[in-house]
């Protein structure tokens, strides 16, 4: 195993017996060392794979002024999320979650604490992301003794929605966020009603807005494959929940100037159908 590029004294980029480049991390490991030598397996604590060649070019500029403990933490809370979560996790988090973690503890000491105006919705929207968070939060007060707020537990959660979009995007999930709660709230008040937010088809509704919100972001648009008679039966036998989607279609038009596809009708009047009626018959 050669060393191929230095990240600090303590962390290298290598490549394993399968040709994949791999960063691997352990006390002294590039001490007094040079490209090109062999890494002294002896001395590895971790290791981790990288897909991305580009992530270790990321890692090299945060670990400049960055202390590697923080990725070493970031590995095991990302180790934890991904025996969490169903989607694979994009390695950029890897650089993202280290320099959130690094600023957030920075900021800690220095007595700094910033309100997360989205912790109500984030810890609503995104329950499984928000339980790996506090996880999170957990594994860094065993790793530094520093116990970080709410606040920042959901930002790690934002973090892990926003691994399904393009990894550095972090505007993004707030924006997806922030289109959810539009969403619901349009539902909520065209029907004037609570929904059950512990039954299986608010669940599943949420499930379907969420990955929408994530198409619509990243413009992703459903191949039109619903013919027209099915389209106006949904229209008729749904018509109360076909209004709302018309509502919210004007939202998005007006907000984002994008437009729902007929397939887009569809589903969200379906969702919204089931998510009500099944409300009103209980």
């Amino acid at each position: 195993m050669k060393i191929e590029k230095i990240l600090n004294n303590n962390v290298v980029v290598s490549r394993n017996e399968s040709k994949q480049e791999i960063v691997v991390m352990g006390r002294g490991l590039a001490f007094q060392k040079k490209v090109g030598e062999s890494v002294d397996t002896s001395k590895i604590e971790k290791t981790f794979v990288l897909e991305n060649q580009g992530i270790s070019e990321k890692l090299a500029k945060l670990l400049k002024d960055t202390s590697e403990v923080y990725l070493n933490i970031s590995s095991k809370i990302l180790d934890y999320a991904q025996s969490q979560l169903p989607y694979k996790l994009d390695e950029y988090l890897y650089v993202a979650l280290t320099d959130h973690i690094s600023f957030a503890i920075t900021r800690h000491k220095q007595g700094i604490h910033l309100k997360n105006p989205l912790v109500w919705e984030i810890r609503k929207y995104y329950k499984p992301e928000y339980q790996v968070a506090i996880k999170a939060i957990d594994i860094i007060e065993q790793e530094t003794g520093i116990t970080l707020t709410e606040d920042e537990a959901a930002a790690i959660a934002l973090h892990l929605v926003n691994s399904q979009l393009s990894g550095e995007n972090m505007a993004a999930a707030i924006q997806i966020t922030e289109m959810v709660n539009t969403i619901l709230n349009i539902v909520k008040y065209h029907f004037k009603m609570e929904l059950d937010e512990s039954s299986i088809n608010y669940e599943r509704f949420l499930t379907h807005l969420r990955f929408f919100a994530i198409r619509f972001i990243r413009k992703e648009k459903l191949e039109e494959t619903v013919d027209q008679f099915f389209y106006e039966q949904i229209k008729q036998k749904y018509s109360q929940a076909y209004a709302c989607t018309e509502k919210i279609a004007t939202y998005l038009d007006n907000q984002f100037h994008c437009n729902l596809t007929k397939d887009e009708e569809i589903y969200l009047t379906v969702h919204i159908h089931r998510v009500t009626n099944r409300h009103k018959l209980k």
